[in-house]
């Protein structure tokens, strides 16, 4: 079975039940165990690397977003509520895990929402085309790393946001221990993984700014693209107009 199988069946035993979206949240009895036991975090602890990796999204944002991967939405469809203006774009390579997404937009009546199956890999979309890429917790499971982040970069905008957050080795050796043995053998997650540092410095290479920090063994990150592509942009736009008044001048 090839990496992406692996992953979208793992991702398929989530089924209908509240046990991971109240993994990932730590709202639940069950959830709160695991944070414990497997990131050393507590609620708090969970509730602030997601809220400062959603900082990246101003308020009132109203431009295009990308989600990728959507996962079952728990984290994202409160906050695209408080978005009508934006149009939001969720993809995942998991047909089952984008379902129960879908299934929280028409009960949240979002109307700004599409979905997409789709791998973060190979992007369907233009270059340019997004002011935001949000990716919370999904680098880490990703079978094709160098690919995504190629991905990302390409279709965000000059100018726009990505910010998201996701598993960092060498923070906390249980949690280590725990991603080796449990979640890389149940498919949830595929190595090679990241450091914060080797994090930090991969981003830097592609964005002009990168804020980044670690709540135990999650980093989270707000990059922001340079502009300075639009502007080689606009160079090659006006190569032509510049021949032409050199070959008259």
């Amino acid at each position: 079975m090839e990496g992406k199988e692996i992953i979208c069946s793992a991702y398929r035993m989530t089924g209908g039940n509240n046990f991971y979206d109240g993994m990932i949240t730590g709202s639940t009895l069950s959830g709160k165990a695991v944070c414990r036991l497997v990131w050393a975090m507590n609620k708090a602890e969970n509730d602030d690397y997601l809220e400062k990796a959603l900082s990246g999204i101003p308020e009132n944002f109203s431009g295009k977003l990308l989600e990728v991967p959507v996962g079952t939405g728990i984290l994202t469809m409160p906050v695209y509520q408080t978005m009508p203006e934006a149009d939001i774009t969720c993809l995942d390579y998991s047909a089952d895990m984008m379902g129960q997404a879908q299934e929280k937009a028409e009960h949240l009546r979002l109307k700004n929402v599409t979905f997409r199956q789709g791998d973060v890999g190979a992007l369907p979309y233009a270059d340019d085309t997004f002011d935001i890429v949000l990716s919370l917790n999904g680098f880490h499971a990703f079978p094709d790393k160098e690919a995504a982040y190629r991905e990302v970069f390409r279709v965000l905008k000059p100018g726009g946001i990505f910010c998201g957050c996701f598993y960092v080795k060498g923070e906390q050796k249980r949690t280590d221990w725990f991603v080796r043995h449990i979640y890389e053998k149940t498919g949830f997650f595929t190595p090679p993984y990241e450091t914060a540092i080797s994090l930090k410095k991969r981003l830097e290479k592609r964005y002009e700014t990168v804020t980044l920090g670690t709540v135990k063994s999650m980093a989270w990150f707000v990059c922001r693209k340079g502009l300075r592509w639009n502007l080689r942009h606009l160079e090659i736009e006006m190569l032509p107009l510049f021949c032409f008044f050199t070959q008259w001048a």
